[in-house]
């Protein structure tokens, strides 16, 4: 039912101030509006890339014309003689990587003497060359073979044992597991695309069994993504973030919102050498209390957004908030594509060299950091928070510059700590990072089927991440590990973490080679 339309206001029985009181009103909803429509168009049709640089697509533009201009023949007169060409460094092609498998076809010429005197012909030299091409992947059926073997003086058989499988009495091999995991997780294919890809091969997998695989396969995964747990909160400094998940809900045929949280535990860019990797968990809601569980034996440093669940792990003092700078640009950064503000400019355009010092000192020690820091990026720290008090008295109490400036002072205490901390990153990054495979996923699969669904999830992109994030190829990885689990001592489990794996992988690799 639509509401009944409310009466204007009696202007000529307002005063002055009270007719300030609302126009200030509603120009704060008007801008508030236009923001809001700014960013759905920038959601819906705009890039989602937030760099300022307003010449790239004029650049692209040109590149374009010059690249096609290239291959264009060029008519010149017959009596001017054409200079010889040089090759543009832009030109050249770069080499196909050696670790490709080369099949080797040699093409004869069709005379076996000499075409010209009938005489005997030698090799002169060859010409090569290379042309890359794409071999589609195949089903392979395994037969294992175990011949029984008896005595010929007793009662004696004796037979190999049979070879352990991922799963107790499956049909799928490490590698097919690894690959609809891989292409479900990593690559985004949802089962049923995955079942059509393979029939067309003339191999039927159902979306029920691939279903069951799934399942199955987190099963018995678990207790490595809980070793892969302890060791990300093994740290003194911890990137967490979390982002929305569509699940059905059972019995009315609706979705609700789960969450997936996601802790990082990467210091590369402060120059540390552990390996780094990214815990995934699941919960069927956004209540506080699911940080403060998964939190309650970490003592350290936590970069996170302003969600107000982590607020409560800030009380005692054991745990320091780091907040993050990006997500203070990106709300200056909405308001300058939205309507051009001058003060959301200038606040972008005095936050990119804070960036250009980070730039600089990634991967350096944390006492290096801090020295930089506060030389150069100090100042410009001080400098910034001025000019933002100085801009929020000019700006009217209910404008979205006044909202986006109140947001980043209330934090400012807890933004500065990087500058004498060099273990501290400038924003949260590496958990926005990890979780891009979710963000991508979902546009594939659109919901989970279930709260059970978004745990095994959770699973496979702990392992998927982490396995990215220390340089393999996430498929090998899982190929790798369900070729052992199986029979690996749990007491060894370790062994199979992402890092610990990959010499092996590296000489297999080599070998294959």
């Amino acid at each position: 039912m639509v509401d009944a339309p409310r009466a204007l206001p009696d202007l000529d029985a307002l005063g002055p101030a009270a007719m300030k009181v609302m126009i200030a009103d509603q120009h704060a909803v008007i801008e508030h509006l236009k923001l809001i429509i700014a960013k759905l168009r920038r959601m819906q049709f705009g890039r989602r890339s937030e760099k300022v640089d307003r010449q790239i697509e004029q650049f692209e533009l040109q590149l374009e014309v010059i690249e096609a201009s290239r291959v264009e023949p060029v008519q010149e007169p017959v009596s001017t003689p054409t200079p010889k060409a040089v090759p543009s460094a832009a030109g050249k092609r770069r080499p196909l990587p050696g670790h490709l498998r080369r099949e080797v076809h040699t093409h004869l010429p069709e005379h076996k003497d000499c075409p010209e005197c009938g005489g005997t012909l030698k090799k002169l030299g060859e010409d090569v060359s290379e042309m890359l091409e794409y071999i589609p992947a195949s089903f392979v059926v395994l037969r294992h073979v175990r011949p029984k073997l008896s005595c010929a003086r007793c009662a004696c058989v004796v037979q190999a044992p049979a070879p352990t499988r991922p799963v107790d009495r499956g049909l799928a091999g490490p590698g097919l597991l690894a690959h609809v995991l891989t292409a479900k997780f990593a690559d985004h294919l949802p089962l049923y695309r995955q079942s059509q890809m393979y029939a067309r091969e003339g191999v039927d997998l159902d979306r029920s069994t691939l279903a069951k695989w799934v399942g199955e396969a987190s099963h018995l995964l678990e207790p490595l993504v809980e070793v892969l747990r302890r060791y990300v909160m093994n740290t003194d400094k911890l990137h967490g973030d979390d982002t929305p998940l569509p699940v059905l809900a059972p019995g009315n045929g609706r979705t609700k919102t789960g969450r997936f949280w996601t802790y990082v535990r990467d210091s590369r860019p402060a120059g540390d050498i552990a390996p780094p990797a990214v815990w995934f968990t699941y919960s069927p809601d956004r209540k506080g209390e699911h940080p403060q569980r998964h939190l309650a034996s970490f003592r350290g440093i936590l970069q996170a957004d302003a969600y107000s669940g982590f607020n409560k792990l800030y009380e005692d003092g054991l745990i320091q908030e780091a907040p993050c700078m990006a997500h203070i640009r990106r709300k200056f950064y909405d308001l300058m594509e939205a309507h051009q503000s001058p003060i959301a400019t200038e606040a972008v355009e005095r936050i990119a060299p804070l960036y250009a010092i980070e730039k600089e000192i990634r991967g350096r020690p944390p006492d290096v950091r801090r020295e930089v820091r506060n030389a150069r990026a100090r100042p410009q720290i001080e400098s910034m928070r001025n000019w933002l008090e100085t801009s929020l008295s000019k700006l009217p109490r209910k404008s979205e510059t006044a909202a986006a400036i109140h947001y980043a002072l209330a934090r400012w205490n807890a933004l500065v700590r990087y500058l004498d901390d060099g273990r501290i990153e400038l924003d949260n990054s590496a958990a926005e990072r990890a979780l891009r495979a979710v963000a991508v996923g979902r546009r594939n699969y659109l919901f989970a089927g279930s709260d059970a669904g978004g745990e095994r999830a959770a699973v496979f992109y702990s392992l998927i991440g982490s396995a990215k994030l220390n340089g393999l190829d996430p498929e090998a990885y899982l190929r790798h590990v369900f070729g052992r689990i199986a029979d690996h001592p749990i007491s060894r489990i370790e062994e199979l973490l992402p890092w610990n794996v990959a010499p092996s992988l590296s000489l297999a690799n080599q070998a294959a080679a």
